[in-house]
């Protein structure tokens, strides 16, 4: 009766547990992109769509492919009581995302396990596929992330916070550490291009989507809110990533008195 080593939900468990005071709280930006065949939906047989452009949260037939599909996942979301808090079209055609949260660490990781079966499955009803590879098109197309956004008590009330735990992910071996663990192909994904940093430089910035992390302008402004690792791929375990940011974070934040 003890978890098997590969148990990463169980190792998460032991490290939220020791940091329950803080109250962390996570969401997580699942991106994903539809298949149909061979191309992703929308592709035109034999050949490319026009550039990355309008796209993004875009509207029109000529723009968005497979909404059918993600409106169908939502309501089934929503069904099985998950805390699914929003959709929206992502950057390269038949790419989409959903976010999950803001939940504690079990609970964010737990539904979206749960709301990835219910695209997949849902997808299938419709003739086609999802994937969570993060660089499913090579070339100058986004990859697929899954950008998590994190926030402890004294995050959500104070700026210091949010510096303190920043500052902690660029320290020593973390960023590395960190990385490594973030999705298999991470460094097809984070090339520094297309929205992201290199996956083996280290850096944080204000309203910054080229940063590692991201402080939302927002939250500068207000003095206190949460930070988002921008680093994550579409394909992670997010057992592990939230394990990996309770453990950095609020180790430094208790070190430095800030809980």
């Amino acid at each position: 009766m003890t978890p098997h080593g590969t148990n990463t939900r169980a190792a998460l468990a032991e490290t939220a547990g020791k940091f329950t005071a803080q109250e962390p709280v996570f969401g997580i930006e699942q991106e994903y992109t539809f298949f149909k065949g061979a191309r992703p939906l929308g592709f035109p047989e034999g050949g490319f769509p026009a550039a990355q452009g309008g796209y993004y949260c875009g509207v029109g037939s000529d723009e968005i492919f497979g909404r059918d599909v993600v409106e169908a996942h939502l309501e089934n979301c929503l069904k099985a009581g998950l805390g699914i808090s929003g959709i929206n079209a992502e950057v390269m055609p038949g790419q989409w995302e959903f976010q999950v949260g803001p939940l504690a660490p079990l609970e964010v990781s737990d539904q979206l396990w749960v709301a990835r079966w219910l695209l997949y499955r849902t997808a299938e009803d419709f003739g086609v596929s999802a994937t969570l590879d993060p660089k499913p098109v090579k070339g100058d197309w986004n990859g697929a992330g899954a950008h998590t956004n994190f926030s402890t008590k004294a995050m959500r009330e104070g700026y210091d916070a949010i510096i303190t735990a920043c500052e902690s992910l660029g320290e020593g071996s973390k960023p590395l550490d960190h990385v490594k663990n973030y999705g298999a192909g991470i460094d097809d994904r984070l090339t520094g291009l297309h929205e992201t940093a290199p996956w083996n430089e280290y850096s944080y910035g204000v309203s910054d989507r080229g940063a590692s992390v991201r402080i939302p302008w927002q939250v500068e402004k207000d003095g206190k809110g949460y930070i988002e690792d921008r680093r994550p791929n579409a394909n992670i375990d997010p057992y592990v990533v939230t394990r990996l940011l309770v453990d950095t974070c609020c180790t430094a934040l208790e070190k430095a008195g800030q809980v």
